[in-house]
């Protein structure tokens, strides 16, 4: 069962003074691309929710967003009220405003270090809530991205169906193209109107014959199809390996193409190398 790595979970957490969310967003990406988004306060533990993470999710351009809110009496920003005097007085001044009116009390709660926040150390309990959080809105990128893999796994077999279907076409059409080469070779012995030696010319036609059979890559190609299928149903989401058969199916289709030497097996390796297209772009979504 394969996974994409687009998807998306939140999970809430109502404390009696704090409101705790994670979420947590992912795109396709070749590695873990990890960027965190917290208070400072929780840095500290960074490191470790980022291995909780990675332990998961193993790929993609992941944005990792904690958000805790302040809902009781208890506030950890408190007013800089020397800071905040300081900024008002010197407004004042410049503005020639007497008493320190409203608006230059806004203006100086803007400015740098109006506020200060007392650091605390992050509570064991609150943190163990933090962690079970995070493993709920994981739980929910998770489920998210299965979902997605199923609609990708659907679109990837009917494209791996009509290209082996193609190929039965290829295969069935193959005697028709070598009999057309071998006239347009006969052919253009007869315009040349020269004796050749019947025997020579046998020979020479199978040695061209040979150069052109696809006999090889049409065997080889069947066996990535069958072989892109059954890991596309193994248990494991491998999308690098899907990514390699794909390329090995596009070696395949492209010699046979090269060989063809024919316009309608060349129409079949365009629809072929069409649907292959398709599949390579959904290719890089896939975990």
């Amino acid at each position: 069962m394969i996974q994409s790595m687009t998807g998306f979970g939140k999970h809430v957490i109502q404390l009696s003074s704090k409101k705790i969310t994670v979420e947590l967003k992912s795109l396709n990406s070749k590695n873990l691309d990890l960027n965190a988004r917290m208070p400072p306060a929780y840095r500290e533990k960074e490191l470790e929710l980022r291995k909780i993470i990675a332990s998961d999710l193993i790929r993609g351009k992941v944005d990792f967003g904690l958000y805790v809110e302040t809902t009781g009496a208890e506030a950890s920003a408190k007013i800089n009220k020397e800071v905040v005097q300081n900024y008002i007085k010197q407004l004042d001044s410049i503005s020639g405003e007497k008493g320190g009116s409203v608006a230059l009390l806004e203006i100086a709660m803007r400015l740098p270090d109006a506020l200060k926040t007392e650091r605390e150390d992050i509570d064991e309990e609150e943190y163990e809530v933090i962690k079970r959080a995070l493993r709920e809105a994981l739980t929910e990128i998770s489920k998210f991205r299965s979902e997605e893999g199923s609609v990708l796994e659907k679109d990837f077999l009917m494209r791996i169906q009509k290209i082996e279907a193609l190929l039965k076409q290829v295969v069935a059409i193959d005697p028709d193209r070598q009999a057309e080469v071998r006239e347009r070779l006969e052919k253009a012995i007869a315009e040349i109107a020269v004796e050749t030696d019947a025997n020579r010319f046998e020979q020479e036609l199978i040695y061209y014959l040979e150069k052109y059979d696809i006999t090889e890559e049409k065997v080889r190609l069947a066996n990535h199809l069958e072989y892109f299928t059954k890991t596309l149903n193994s248990s494991d989401s491998n999308g690098k390996k899907l990514g390699f058969i794909s390329q090995e199916i596009g070696r395949e289709i492209n010699t046979i193409g090269s060989k063809a030497n024919f316009a309608p097996m060349q129409q079949l390796v365009v629809q072929m190398k069409d649907e292959l297209e398709k599949i390579k772009e959904q290719m890089l979504n896939v975990l």
